[in-house]
């Protein structure tokens, strides 16, 4: 069983390439600001440092869940957005089920160096940084009392649906065979991309970026 589990989650890996992928962001993050009761608040989006999406991220397993997804990773730098590092989210999730499930999945990264610590080693959401439920809707984007204290904030939907997933134990990392396939550069120099030094003229990224930058004017 766990074969055929992992055939599974390598057989979606193969289908997701870097183009598709940034699609699925950011058909993702159409999802999660549609609804104004189940929104991300934009004030947590003007205030991030850094935001990674994982569209379509398969979790399911027979007893014992696990996940996996390929997503990408944005740092602000002097208030703009970085173009994306393409990453990985895996790790197990205990609990009885059966089949597969997919999930959109936000993370808002409170300071943008919590995120530049994946570009050296891999990180494990609720041991290296702390890791909450992000609050959603209206009254928390209204608010002026939430205490932001948690290193990252996590955003899920299930089957169209707000599921409200910690994903804590799940593992990010850098995903270096997709940055070098995007990026035709030295996938080992992941600064050169933060510094728009690899930058790469993608209609799908461009579309992304003005979706960041008008849903944090909400």
């Amino acid at each position: 069983m766990k074969k055929l589990l992992l055939f599974c989650f390598t057989l979606f890996a193969l289908y997701a390439d870097e183009n598709s992928l940034l699609i699925k962001a950011v058909n993702a993050l159409d999802r999660f600001m549609a609804l104004p009761e189940e929104r991300i608040p934009p004030r947590f989006l003007r205030q991030a440092g850094a935001i990674a999406i994982i569209p379509d991220m398969v979790r399911g397993g027979v007893i014992v869940g696990a996940r996996y997804g390929k997503g990408i990773l944005l740092i602000r730098q002097k208030g703009e957005w970085s173009d994306p590092i393409f990453i990985k989210m895996y790790g197990g999730s205990l609990g009885w089920q059966i089949g597969l499930e997919s999930i959109d999945v936000v993370l808002i990264f409170k300071e943008a160096k919590s995120a530049l610590e994946l570009l050296d080693h891999a990180i494990t959401l609720g041991a290296d940084l702390s890791v909450a439920v992000g609050p959603v809707g209206r009254i928390a984007g209204a608010a002026t009392d939430i205490e932001f204290k948690a290193k990252i904030y996590t955003y899920s939907r299930s089957m169209g649906a707000y599921a409200g997933i910690a994903f804590a134990g799940a593992k990010l990392e850098v995903d270096y065979e997709a940055n070098q396939r995007f990026y035709r550069c030295d996938p080992a120099k992941l600064y050169l991309i933060l510094q728009g030094k690899c930058h790469k003229d993608n209609p799908y990224l461009k579309i992304l970026k003005q979706k960041l930058k008008e849903y944090s004017k909400w």
